[in-house]
């Protein structure tokens, strides 16, 4: 959370500052223990895969740049217990979630709630159908990080089975589920899997479809098999009504 106040404490009422990006702290978008040792793993943003002891304290940059590419958008993570291991997303090597350079924020009348102009470059990332995002593995014991699948469209959640055996993978921009064996991997290569789900949406159509959006919304409980256990759907039952 950022506060602009005067040295005295007090709100700044109405006040323009323009702050630069590299000053900012991160944002965390994904967390997860490693239950062996008790670090707590961090998918952060801006700043790459970080990690937190047992005992709190500061975050520590683990994983910056793969394959001599900046992480610049790192998104999801999740941890396979019986080894150790980390696989996490990198959404975009081209855009950020932040826009780059500075952006100019505005004290509110609540303290810690400001307006921003130019946030959300993250949407550039769908709109121009960006496919530069990777799922990558580090090992805490060797330090070393690989690429595992490259050429992805936004990839956003990663998840591992719970036998660790397969790892689930959410494509953003191709509105799907994806699915594979971990043994059947190809290093940096573009993903050769199953999709496990599909939703009916073309995403980098979003922009137009802006104009006319009401609300409401659905989520999907799915079996690891892609069965669909359950469906939530929006209040008037409107948008979605059958999803198979």
């Amino acid at each position: 959370m950022i506060r602009l106040t005067t040295p005295t404490g007090t709100a700044v009422e109405g006040h323009t500052i323009t702050i630069r990006q590299s000053t900012f702290a991160g944002r965390p978008l994904g967390l997860c223990f490693d239950e062996t040792h008790g670090d707590l793993y961090i998918a952060d943003a801006y700043m790459g895969l970080l990690r937190v002891g047992p005992h709190g304290g500061l975050a520590t940059k683990i994983v910056t740049h793969a394959q001599g590419i900046p992480l610049r958008f790192t998104n999801s993570l999740d941890i396979d217990q019986s080894s150790g291991a980390i696989y996490f997303t990198d959404s975009s090597s081209q855009y950020q979630r932040r826009w780059p350079g500075p952006s100019t924020y505005t004290a509110g009348k609540n303290l810690g709630t400001f307006s921003t102009r130019r946030a959300r470059h993250y949407l550039s990332v769908v709109l121009s159908g960006d496919r530069s995002g990777r799922l990558m593995k580090y090992d805490p014991a060797s330090k070393q990080v690989e690429v595992l699948v490259s050429n992805l469209a936004f990839p956003n959640g990663v998840a591992l089975s719970k036998d660790g055996s397969s790892i689930l993978l959410a494509e953003t921009t191709s509105c799907r589920i994806l699915r594979e064996k971990l043994s059947e991997l190809l290093f940096s290569y573009p993903w050769t899997g199953n999709v496990l789900l599909k939703l009916p949406f073309d995403i980098t159509k979003l922009q137009s479809a802006l104009s006319r959006y009401r609300g409401g919304g659905f989520a999907v409980r799915l079996g690891e098999n892609g069965d669909v256990l359950e469906v939530f759907e929006d209040d008037d039952g409107k948008q979605v009504e059958v999803c198979k």
